[in-house]
């Protein structure tokens, strides 16, 4: 079955958004950051989650807000201490996701060694959509993966660049906290991060799946 966005609203109500920073090469280069050794995960709360043709919010408090288009694993049931080998069979299906970060307040919190959960948790900050394609239905580690801006494209990849696998993934999170039905892993971003400005028109877009569209609107005063 095929699950659709087409509205600003997401009714999955997962109980976490897991994402995945610096899973593609190049994406670490770009950011001047070496090469993970195992799966570095942090959180965005379900709160930030946000449909397709809906509006992100930039946030007076952020000078710059950056997209990263990203393949979003949706978990079918729940699981802990799963093997590699099992790992997949635990998949509802795929979409497209956006993880949007106040970039500046990121590396400021880093800067600092404190977390930057506050870059990554505002309302509308994970656009999802445009739908969830069947498990069964792609083949997630072959597919391209892209994100323009105004009709400028500023992201390209392919899920095959990431550096660790989606079997990989879900068995290593799994060992840390169980993954409940609907859960979401944002599996990271290939190289191209930049930032949105009010007015801009973002399409993200992943073969097999489709395109996510949004809009980008500062926040009034």
């Amino acid at each position: 079955m095929i699950i659709e966005f087409e509205s600003s609203n997401v009714d999955l109500n997962p109980t976490k958004i897991v994402a995945l920073a610096r899973n593609y090469k190049a994406h670490a280069n770009e950011m001047g950051s070496p090469i993970p050794e195992e799966p570095t995960i942090f959180l965005k709360p379900p709160s930030s989650l946000m449909g397709n043709g809906g509006v992100v919010i930039l946030p007076l408090v952020s000078r710059r807000v950056d997209h990263e288009v990203e393949l979003a694993v949706i978990m079918k049931n729940r699981c802990h201490h799963v093997s590699r080998e099992k790992a997949l069979e635990h998949i509802l299906g795929y979409s497209v996701l956006v993880d949007v970060t106040a970039r500046d307040m990121q590396a400021e919190a880093m800067k600092k060694g404190i977390s930057w959960a506050v870059a990554k948790g505002f309302d509308t900050f994970a656009p999802l959509g445009p739908r969830i394609i069947p498990a069964i239905a792609l083949d997630p580690q072959n597919c391209d993966i892209w994100l323009k801006v105004n009709g400028n494209i500023k992201q390209r990849g392919n899920t095959r660049e990431m550096i660790f696998s989606i079997d990989a993934l879900i068995s290593h999170i799994s060992t840390i906290m169980t993954l409940e039905p609907m859960d979401i892993i944002a599996t990271g971003t290939p190289e191209g991060v930049g930032p949105m400005e009010n007015g801009d028109t973002i399409e993200a877009g992943i073969e097999g799946i489709g395109t996510l569209t949004f809009t980008a609107h500062r926040e009034e005063h």
